[in-house]
């Protein structure tokens, strides 16, 4: 039975090792910073996409990418790396990993939208009725009615739900570029690609910034630096892996439907690790918007 639904216990694992990923390095991020945890992921993530690249092709490094190859995953890189990632772990810091792997729910309608706005892909009834799921199940978590006027209102921060959202359409936007770009290209090495555009965006945005300080401090940090590392092994290490795994042995669909219920299983962390109290109707919320994002893999 096991062996029969490999595909599927991959994708379940690999929903946890995103949520090991949020969980490490949402507690780096509030140690030190999204800007030095993002920069020094990147080096761990590089090092370890290079060993699973070698283990896997034989080849450690992207030399063998097409120009094509590298045009649209460097942009891919830029975008989800770079832009998206730095939002997420800002996110982190001031909504906390739960919300923000929540509005992260709002990534495969989004790459459903782009890809029918850019690559004229269907956008079917159904497609829309699993966004407009995913969209309610967030609203249930992030508003909540005041006890005296009775009015709904908006009970995190509009900073931080800002910068969650901008993460996930720095996701979706990177997911579409890696799709005009990978081709039949290993997906290690597509992604050693994209992490190299990342870096290099982050090394001008540290030196503009004049943050080499910050990035000296935080590695004398030794705590938050373990906890990058964790998130950098089962994120690009061990998450990518099992993605594949899953990708071989079951559908996409099912696969991204499973790898997509982070915004349930982070609850019990959160309540355990993080001390929050998480009520009931953000439960429920969380709930509907993996529903949502199933019908809209699914059907």
């Amino acid at each position: 039975m096991i062996h029969n639904n490999i595909g599927e216990l991959a994708a379940l694992a690999t929903a946890f090792s995103w949520t090991f990923v949020g969980i490490f390095f949402g507690s780096a991020s509030k140690k030190i910073g999204s800007l030095s945890v993002n920069f020094i992921k990147l080096i761990f993530g590089f090092t370890f996409l290079s060993i699973a690249a070698y283990l896997t092709r034989g080849v450690m490094f992207p030399t063998d990418a097409s120009l094509h190859n590298w045009i649209f995953l460097m942009i891919s890189g830029v975008i989800g790396f770079f832009l998206g990632d730095f939002f997420m772990l800002k996110a982190y810091i001031e909504v906390g990993v739960r919300v923000s792997m929540l509005l992260m729910a709002t990534s495969p309608p989004m790459t459903a939208l782009i890809g029918f706005l850019l690559l004229g892909e269907i956008l079917s009834p159904s497609a829309i009725i699993g966004m407009s799921i995913t969209i309610f199940g967030i609203v249930i978590v992030i508003l909540s009615k005041d006890t005296n006027d009775k009015k709904f209102k908006i009970k995190y921060s509009i900073r931080g739900l800002t910068y969650a959202f901008i993460g996930a359409f720095g996701q979706s936007m990177g997911l579409i570029f890696s799709k005009i770009g990978l081709g039949d290209y290993n997906t290690f090495a597509a992604t050693q690609i994209r992490i190299i555009a990342g870096f290099a965006c982050f090394v001008i945005f540290v030196t503009l910034r004049n943050s080499w300080g910050e990035l000296r401090l935080a590695i004398k940090d030794k705590v938050a630096i373990f906890h990058t590392l964790m998130g950098s092994i089962f994120g690009p290490f061990i998450g990518v892996s099992l993605s594949l795994i899953a990708l071989r042995y079951t559908s996409a669909g099912i696969a991204s439907t499973l790898t997509s219920i982070t915004p349930v299983t982070i609850i019990p962390f959160s309540i355990l690790i993080f001390k929050e109290q998480v009520k009931p109707k953000e439960i429920i919320g969380a709930l509907v918007s993996v529903v949502g994002v199933a019908y809209l893999m699914l059907f």
